[in-house]
C-alpha cells in the first residue's frame, strides 16, 4: 500500500511540472511558427505586447504608424540614416527574423564589425528582453498585407 501511494505522488507529482512547463511555454514566451521559426504575427497576445513596447520605444523615430522619417533613403545633414518605416513601404520585411532581431539587439555596428557605423538607432541589448524585442517584430508584421508578410514567411524559410 505503501509503495502504491509513492509512485502515486510520483506520478502526480510529474505531471504536475509537465503541465506547469507546458503553461509556461504557450502563455509566458510568445510562441513561434516550429515548422519555420516566424514569428508569432497572428497570436493577439504577443501582437498586443509588441504594440504597447513598440509605442514606448520605437515610435519616436519610426513612427506611431510605422511610417518611418521623411526622406528616409537620403542621409541627414549628421550623415545618419533616417529611422526606416517598419510598414510594408519600407525594406523591414526584406530581412530575415533573426537578422531583424540583431540588429535591434545589437545595432548594426557591432552585426557590421564597424564600430565606427554610425546611426541613432539605440542598442536594445540591455533595454529590452529576448521576448519583448520579438514581440515588437511580431507586431511590425502583423501590420504588413498578407502578400508582404507570405514573401517574408518565404525569406524566412530559405534563411
Amino acid at each position: 500500500m505503501k509503495n502504491t501511494n509513492k509512485w502515486a505522488l510520483a506520478v502526480i507529482f510529474i505531471l504536475v511540472l509537465a503541465g506547469g512547463y507546458w503553461g509556461y511555454t504557450q502563455f509566458a514566451t510568445p510562441q513561434v511558427d516550429q515548422k519555420t521559426g516566424l514569428l508569432a504575427y497572428k497570436n493577439p497576445r504577443v501582437i498586443a505586447a509588441g504594440q504597447e513596447i513598440y509605442q514606448a520605444n520605437c515610435a519616436a523615430c519610426h513612427g506611431d504608424n510605422l511610417e518611418g522619417e521623411a526622406n528616409w533613403q537620403q542621409p541627414k545633414p549628421t550623415g545618419r540614416m533616417p529611422a526606416p518605416p517598419h510598414n510594408e513601404t519600407g525594406h523591414t520585411w526584406h530581412h530575415s527574423d533573426e537578422l531583424l532581431f540583431n540588429i535591434t539587439k545589437y545595432g548594426i555596428a557591432r552585426l557590421s564589425n564597424n564600430p565606427n557605423y554610425q546611426t541613432d538607432m539605440p542598442i536594445y541589448e540591455d533595454i529590452l528582453s529576448d521576448d519583448e524585442i520579438v514581440a515588437v517584430l511580431a507586431y511590425i508584421k502583423s501590420t504588413w498585407p498578407t502578400e508582404v508578410q507570405q514573401r517574408h514567411d518565404q525569406i524566412n524559410a530559405g534563411s
